[in-house]
């Protein structure tokens, strides 16, 4: 059973609906009670890193998704502006990340992008493949994934970086740790590419 966390923030219907296709177990947790025994979680996320960072602080879960992400080891797999509060910190807010992943999250230098609009980086590019691992098992890097964001995930360590991507400078579009994922795109944006990530997490 994939568990998808519902802090208010992050398209969680297309998420379920992609696994109702894939005919994989999913739902929608937004409490303690029915995060507790998760097996595989989804962290989604839209919007400003403060502003998830928050809602997902009133939410009342984070004690226990820290338990289920340090200690029991649960996989879970961060989305967009879901990726980046597991990082330490982001330059777009002032609250501390959740800290999962030795990484921070930095604004695209706007004045080394050659398109325009600069920013946000948004629409289609490929994906450039950093280490191997089960989660891009499958997947086509040259037709890459749907991103849509000002800022990225800056890792400390290089052995974190899964995928990078090129959009004036090169990014983290991809990091993995143990249990811990993250993907700056949408992959529930993502036609073919998308359904097959989320399958391989499911198989996890």
């Amino acid at each position: 059973m994939i568990s998808v966390v519902d802090y208010g923030s992050g398209n969680i219907q297309a998420i379920q609906n992609i696994y109702k296709r894939l005919n994989v177990g999913c739902k929608a947790v937004s409490s303690v009670a029915e995060l507790r025994g998760a097996e595989r979680l989804i962290l989604p996320g839209v919007g400003a890193f403060d502003d998830t960072m928050g809602k997902l602080k009133r939410s009342g879960m984070r004690d226990v998704l820290d338990d289920l992400v340090l200690t029991k080891e649960t996989p879970v797999l961060g989305v967009c502006v879901g990726m980046q509060v597991m990082a330490q910190s982001s330059e777009e807010g002032e609250l501390p990340g959740l800290g999962w992943v030795n990484a921070d999250v930095k604004r695209f230098d706007e004045a080394a992008l050659q398109f325009k609009p600069k920013t946000p980086h948004m629409g289609w590019n490929s994906i450039a493949v950093d280490k191997g691992s089960p989660m891009l098992e499958g997947i086509d890097p040259a037709e890459g994934f749907y991103f849509l964001h000002s800022y990225y995930v800056e890792c400390h360590d290089s052995s974190d970086v899964l995928t990078t991507t090129q959009y004036g400078e090169q990014f983290t579009s991809s990091f993995s740790r143990g249990n811990i994922f993250g993907f700056q795109f949408h992959p529930e944006k993502s036609h073919a590419n998308g359904i097959q990530l989320f399958k391989n997490f499911a198989a996890i």
